[in-house]
């Protein structure tokens, strides 16, 4: 009986430090971010092909808070280093655009920064709390002393994708 319970706690610890360096193994996907290249759900043709400006999408939503089945293209300016679970693009005006994977279900690797990408899926203007703009800064690894300095929520274009594929 002494065997088996020493051989038992050995098979568990086994499993239990197995499982504990898979999930040491949290970073964005591999990949090369290639044009043609899909992530998520996927982006159809005819959305590709009807793919808005950013600027074109904040017009939209300064009618309706909410815009649902859109396309947009855009150069990725930055993607989230600790899982791949964000990006932002640059706007027309040269200001941030953030966009979250729908359902956490997707991530992206950090080699789509600097690429062009049609995204699929729904926006909308989001007050971001201070809490989770932090929370963001510190993805990005950014300095504390830039962390520091936001105080106060931030209305922005948020677009949550369903689909995302490289273009250029």
């Amino acid at each position: 009986m002494k065997k088996f319970v020493l051989l038992l706690s050995l098979m568990l610890s086994t499993v239990a430090f197995a499982q504990g360096a898979e999930a040491k193994k949290v970073g964005p996907p591999e990949g090369k971010a290639l044009v043609g290249e899909v992530y998520g759900a996927g982006v159809s043709a005819k959305a590709e092909k009807s793919a808005m400006t950013t600027k074109k999408l904040d017009q939209k939503l300064k009618k309706s808070a909410k815009v649902e089945n859109v396309a947009v293209k855009g150069k990725v300016t930055k993607v989230c280093d600790k899982k791949g679970c964000w990006l932002t693009l640059e706007t027309d005006s040269n200001e941030k655009f953030f966009i979250k994977m729908k359902d956490y279900g997707f991530f992206v690797p950090t080699a789509l920064e600097g690429k062009t990408v049609v995204l699929e899926g729904n926006a909308e203007m989001k007050v971001t709390s201070v809490d989770e703009q932090k929370h963001y800064a510190e993805d990005a690894k950014k300095p504390q002393s830039e962390i520091d300095v936001i105080t106060k929520p931030e209305e922005e274009i948020r677009f949550m994708a369903s689909g995302i594929k490289v273009v250029n």
